[in-house]
């Protein structure tokens, strides 16, 4: 049972000082279950202690898998025989990544149960391109009233088109794939930062894939993966973007640091339109050899809306999680911005709470909202609603808000990002846990 917190935020402030991106949320659950496929030691390096993770591990644990944690590493070593009798149903039902899960436990059960899956309340995220993708391999899923039924037969390679163009589709189709000796070709396929993560781990287990970033993944799957490995995890561009959404909206200079800059080159060019002032450092590599980083530094802007609409799409488009730190950045550009947020059917009625704190956000339909700018925002109360992108820039409309607010309610935020009051203060940031 996780506690209810809440913050009381003094904004207004200029925030100053670094910050460094933290691994990727994303890549962690989905190595989290690729490391069940492992019969060796899996030994994950500088995991993020956030709430979406500890969801996974307790799942993973509660059908037998041993974790341990020394200092921000975890070593995971799967049984022989999972206990799926005895899955946690609450926390795997908190998270959608959990639906990860189903593309390894195929390889280890060839019949069970799974319960439906949660995580952002953002309206009918469909399974329907997990369904058709994991079927040609040899794989019948059933959804029930509140669990999925899971039957394999033979498994078989196949040549696959994603029904769309999907992080955790393509993720899923290459678990399965891995283990299916024969070449497997998924088109469609996601290039995203969480998807090369997991293809370089699979790689690091002896599972040959051609394609990596591209839309079209060729897989030449391994009998059986039995390695004892360390993998490095990527930064994560949802937390750079976080920073680079603060320093845009409360005007600051900040240096963000180890930005995973492939995955974010658009993003930075609309802000650059927009009026946004930066310096980028040179690239250099993670720690895991494979993702180009660099240092952002910010400056002081006058931003201007732009007269496009700011929408996303699959990489190498806006990332879908980026896009609605434009919203409060948009509160503080002059004109008029139409953010297209097409994905999710309900997430933009969230960026109307913005307008709690003074902003002008105008609602033209389920996937669209106007945003005035420049508009001076206030400090009031506001409940985080149960999703991880709208609640955190409510927290950063309040960092930019002149006077005292109270963010009621922060699981949502603490599913995504680690310890990020302590790092905020370290910027300036007047903000503090209250009851």
């Amino acid at each position: 049972m996780t506690e209810t917190v809440n913050l009381k935020i003094e904004g207004g402030q200029k925030l100053s000082g670094e910050i460094t991106t933290n691994t990727s949320k994303n890549a962690t659950v989905a190595l989290l279950c690729a490391s069940v496929l492992n019969q060796g030691k899996t030994t994950l390096k500088n995991v993020p202690k956030i709430e979406e993770v500890a969801r996974i591990i307790e799942v993973l644990e509660s059908i037998g898998v041993k974790i341990t944690k020394s200092g921000n590493d975890l070593i995971i070593q799967p049984p022989a025989k999972l206990k799926l009798a005895k899955m946690d149903l609450e926390a795997a039902a908190k998270t959608r990544s959990a639906l990860l899960l189903i593309g390894a436990l195929v390889h280890r059960e060839k019949s069970f149960s799974f319960p439906h899956s949660g995580g952002c309340k953002l309206g009918e995220r469909t399974v329907r391109p997990h369904l058709f993708a994991l079927e040609k391999f040899g794989v019948k899923i059933v959804s029930r009233e509140n669990h999925y039924e899971i039957k394999t037969k033979k498994l078989k390679p196949a040549e696959i088109i994603l029904y769309e163009i999907g992080d955790t589709v393509t993720e899923n189709a290459l678990l399965v794939a891995s283990l299916i000796p024969g070449e497997t070709v998924i088109k469609l396929a996601s290039g995203n930062y969480m998807v090369r993560d997991l293809c370089y781990f699979l790689q690091k287990l002896g599972v040959q894939i051609e394609g990596i970033g591209s839309s079209t993944l060729t897989i030449n799957g391994a009998r059986e993966l039995n390695q004892d490995i360390e993998f490095e995890l990527s930064e994560d561009p949802i937390e750079s973007m976080l920073f680079l959404a603060i320093a845009a909206t409360t005007n600051s200079s900040l240096k963000i640091k180890r930005c995973p800059i492939d995955f974010l080159e658009l993003e930075l060019l609309k802000l650059e339109k927009m009026g946004l002032k930066f310096k980028l450092s040179k690239r250099y590599k993670s720690k895991n050899g494979e993702t180009d980083l660099v240092d952002i530094t910010t400056k002081s802007s006058k931003l201007k809306a732009l007269e496009e609409k700011i929408h996303p799409l699959p990489f190498p488009g806006i990332n879908i999680d980026n896009l609605p730190f434009f919203v409060p950045i948009a509160t503080q550009a002059r004109g008029t911005t139409l953010i297209h947020d097409w994905v999710y059917e309900n997430r933009a009625i969230y960026y109307l709470e913005l307008n709690k704190l003074g902003a002008k956000i105008m609602f033209a339909d389920p996937h669209r909202v106007y945003i005035e700018g420049l508009t001076e925002l206030r400090g009031t109360e506001v409940i985080c609603p149960p999703a991880l992108r709208p609640a955190a820039i409510i927290l950063i409309a309040m960092l930019a808000a002149r006077g005292t607010s109270i963010l009621r309610n922060i699981y949502s935020i603490n599913r995504g990002y680690e310890d990020l009051v302590t790092r905020l203060k370290k910027l300036g940031a007047k903000i503090e846990v209250v009851v």
